[in-house]
């Protein structure tokens, strides 16, 4: 295709494509035009295989094909009420996808609006890692506050890394730190919790914060005592994921977040204007 083609179809694409509330759509019957449809009756036939797709995908039809109506001239000033569908940039994807392949308006059509769809996957991605990196910073500070209540009562750091491992045997159903740093491959170096999904680093911080608020509240002290009362709470959190199908020591590694972190913090320096700032590496939990 053509360069001066494609500039074009791009420019005509983008012209046609409407905004409500951010969010991009495309009326049908202009989307008809743009690829290279004459009759509507052929279209509707198109837009009909692409709801069945959109079901088989998982998605509402609903939720990317509105029914609309607009008016329309027929002469002599005079105007009619037409049938219209207002589409999101993923159902005008699935029409493109369904649509005539040999008509050159398709073949730009489905590249375009899957280079579209693409973008929104990228910044789902990205938002998820950034949401996993954020709640690995704030279990970093769960645990500092959590060793920090327990030197005023008198437990040094050993005492707290036994804590803790007892704490993550009772999160994991009996597997320890180490063990689930075997079965998840983690450099022996490395603390678990950049390994661990989000949903895990989430859980094992929500126990910490239990354990600093009752240790203050009931004004716990001595090593027994506090063990006690750390592994009580992550079988809590744990019975509150299994009741939900979910086994903590069941799930799968995740990415190294230092990769992530260095990745996000590579995108970062690509990106125009500002990004919040990443949060740095380390810790030993």
């Amino acid at each position: 295709m053509k360069k001066e083609l494609i500039t074009h179809l791009h420019e005509r694409f983008e012209a046609c494509a409407h905004q409500k509330d951010g969010v991009a759509y495309w009326l049908a019957r202009e989307l008809q035009e743009l690829l290279g449809y004459t009759q509507w009756r052929n279209f509707e036939q198109v837009i009909d295989k692409a709801k069945v797709a959109c079901t088989n995908a998982g998605q509402k039809i609903a939720d990317h094909f509105a029914d609309v109506s607009k008016m329309v001239d027929v002469g002599s000033g005079a105007q009619r009420e037409v049938v219209d569908i207002a589409l999101t940039r993923y159902a005008a994807y699935l029409v493109a996808q369904n649509g005539d392949s040999k008509k050159t308006e398709i073949a730009f059509a489905m590249s375009y609006f899957a280079a579209q769809t693409r973008k929104a996957e990228v910044i789902e991605q990205r938002l998820a890692e950034w949401e996993r990196l954020q709640a690995r910073e704030k279990l970093k500070l769960s645990e500092k506050q959590l060793s920090g209540v327990l030197y005023e009562r008198g437990i040094d750091g050993q005492g707290f890394a036994r804590i803790r491992s007892k704490g993550d045997a009772a999160l994991f159903g009996g597997r320890t730190t180490e063990d689930m740093k075997g079965k998840l491959g983690v450099p022996e170096n490395r603390p678990l919790a950049d390994f661990l999904p989000t949903i895990t680093i989430k859980a094992k911080d929500f126990a910490n914060e239990i354990t600093h608020t009752q240790i203050q509240q009931s004004d716990l002290r001595g090593e027994p005592q506090i063990t006690r009362e750390h592994v009580k709470n992550n079988i809590d959190v744990r019975k509150i994921l299994t009741d939900r199908n979910i086994a903590p020591e069941s799930l799968p590694a995740a990415e190294d977040l230092k990769k992530v972190e260095r990745r996000l913090k590579s995108e970062e320096k690509k990106l125009p204007g500002t990004t919040p700032h990443l949060p740095e590496g380390g810790g030993n939990d």
